[in-house]
């Protein structure tokens, strides 16, 4: 089978995902929206499940992908910046891809076999924001590295629904402010460790 074909499909099948969720998910909607013929995408991915499973093993591999850019610059803004440039990623380029991740976890509550190939993603940024903390100089134990994590991860949800009551409350109207916040309550400047 064609692999520019089959990325094609996936592409088109996390737009969907993302736009229309879990119910729109069909191999009629994917074939709409990447614009081949109808049953091409029945040909590459069979049942729904297949077609689940595209779309997660894609998402992962645009998360590699992302991750595999260089980390944070050096010190504490460094760190600030790149937690920022995460943030905006989510309302930008990111965001299809991060809504389908959304709705494969949901997916994943009733089809666990889903998790094995998302769980990469989220233990990735455990492991990648706790390296980046430390590569900032802070102060790093496991549990503010995952205060951090969670904290991001957190943010996610609410950009991506983007009520602006709710990014007020949180601090995440501006995430600039957000991510030095963070850091300041996690990491206090002026403490020793």
């Amino acid at each position: 089978m064609n692999p520019d074909r089959r990325d094609r499909l996936r592409d088109a099948a996390i737009e969907v995902l993302a736009r229309d969720g879990g119910r729109g998910l069909t191999h009629r909607a994917v074939d709409q929206a990447a614009e081949v013929p109808s049953g091409t995408t029945k040909n590459y991915f069979p049942t729904r499940d297949a077609v689940l499973r595209a779309v997660a093993e894609r998402c992962l591999e645009q998360y590699l992908a992302l991750t595999g850019q260089p980390a944070a610059g050096p010190g504490r803004e460094g760190l600030a910046a790149l937690f920022r440039s995460l943030l905006e990623n989510v309302a930008g380029p990111g965001r299809s891809r991060l809504l389908a991740v959304l709705e494969l976890q949901a997916e994943a509550t009733r089809r666990p076999w889903l998790s094995g190939i998302l769980d990469p993603m989220a233990s990735g940024d455990f492991a990648g924001f706790e390296l980046a903390q430390r590569a900032a100089g802070l102060p790093v134990t496991p549990q503010r590295a995952a205060v951090v994590t969670l904290a991001l991860h957190a943010a996610v949800p609410h950009l991506l629904t983007d009520g602006p009551k709710t990014l007020a409350a949180a601090g995440l109207d501006d995430p600039d402010r957000f991510v030095r916040d963070l850091l300041d309550t996690v990491y206090p400047p002026d403490a020793t460790a």
